[in-house]
């Protein structure tokens, strides 16, 4: 899976340096959410620190510096994205999978947007209790899960939702597979969506009847409107799997492709409106355009990609035998991949190679402290030595 990036004319730290004053003086947002939006902003600027490289062949200085690495900054998600991914694939099995997506009503949106963690929480446990529910009644077996939140709409309104990949069946009482079922023009189907529906609305309500016990008139009301379960086909297969983690695992609000301009009236930025399924294009003021990135800025330390049942940590063990049921051999203590190596085999792009020549090797030469930009005449004793030819 391999991913070329050009890099785009306009970032979402331009916006931030543009109206993030105006922003926090208007909202006072948390002390938090300043240091994620400083931490965006300084992303890769000599506020960060960074290093400076010279070619050993044609002699060419390049000043890279440092990311961020949070996780909801747009420019920081490609190795960590790739190397999440080379982690599970060692996971997979050769299974059908499915894609189900849990939505909730936005009359909920208030509530998740005063009780984040909670509610996020709720919906992450509600939808594996729905899944795990009816693999145990119409398959008799424990299956799995991988969950990960999304909190957006395409155009920045809040929207939670999960993301589900559930594996085509489970693991039965005698630790044996037991797939879903195939139809008769062989098509293969998880369960009945409508069913999926009205069980997980049902487990939502009565956890929101025990957290917000003096709110029974608003909660009534939420019984009035069918919930939104979606499952898809099934993937094709196991690379289908890891292509699908790849779009949705290390997904931000909005990706800097997005951006088409920014200047004195705006954001303006593309978006999918999938009411009528057509791209449209929506400019919002730099302080609107802020106040809805910040409502998907996750709790603190709040975990946004969780696995459930057989595909659990705890239940590793039993994965690996299943796994080699099927005849999969997976290496013990395989030796992790650093950056470098995940930007050469998944982004096709060599760090080390220089860019101007495209033959030499690019060797650090000196250290860049955060918050100084580099001097230019400054060089290390050691590259004098090195470079002294």
């Amino acid at each position: 899976m391999i991913r070329c990036t050009v890099k785009p004319k306009y970032e979402v730290a331009d916006i931030i340096r543009q109206s993030g004053k105006s922003f926090i003086n208007q909202y006072n947002p948390n002390p938090y959410l300043q240091r994620t939006l400083r931490a965006l902003e300084n992303c890769r600027t000599s506020e960060m620190g960074g290093h400076r490289d010279k070619c050993d062949s044609c002699g060419h200085v390049r000043i890279s510096y440092n990311s961020c690495r949070n996780r909801h900054c747009p420019k920081c998600q490609n190795t960590q994205r790739e190397a999440w991914i080379e982690n599970r694939k060692q996971d997979l099995l050769p299974v059908p999978y499915f894609h189900v997506v849990f939505t909730v009503p936005d009359k909920l949106n208030s509530l998740f947007m005063h009780k984040p963690a909670l509610m996020y929480n709720l919906l992450f446990q509600l939808a594996w209790e729905t899944i795990a529910q009816f693999s145990y009644t119409k398959l008799h077996a424990e299956t799995g899960m991988l969950a990960i939140l999304h909190t957006w709409g395409q155009n920045l309104s809040l929207h939670p939702h999960v993301h589900c990949v559930v594996p085509g069946g489970g693991i039965d009482y005698k630790n044996q597979w037991k797939q879903v079922r195939v139809s008769k023009n062989g098509k293969v189907f998880l369960f009945n969506v409508k069913n999926l529906s009205v069980v997980f609305r049902g487990k939502f309500i009565s956890a929101l009847q025990k957290q917000f016990p003096l709110e029974k008139q608003f909660i009534s009301e939420l019984y009035k409107n069918n919930w939104v379960v979606y499952a898809k086909e099934p993937f094709a297969g196991a690379e289908q799997v890891v292509e699908y983690l790849g779009r949705y695992t290390h997904k931000v609000a909005i990706s800097n492709h997005r951006l088409l301009n920014i200047d004195e009236n705006g954001v303006t930025f593309r978006w999918r409106d999938y009411r009528d399924n057509k791209e449209k294009v929506m400019t919002l003021h730099g302080t609107e355009f802020l106040r809805r990135f910040c409502q998907h800025i996750l709790p603190k330390a709040f975990v946004r990609i969780r696995h459930y049942g057989l595909l659990s940590s705890t239940k590793r063990k039993l994965l690996r035998e299943l796994q080699s049921t099927f005849g999969i051999i997976v290496p013990v203590n395989k030796e992790k991949k650093n950056w470098k190596q995940i930007c050469k085999e998944h982004l096709n792009y060599n760090p080390d190679l220089c860019p101007r020549c495209g033959k030499g090797v690019m060797h650090t030469i000196e250290t860049l402290l955060p918050g100084r930009p580099p001097p230019v005449t400054f060089i290390t004793k050691s590259v004098n030595k090195i470079y002294a030819s």
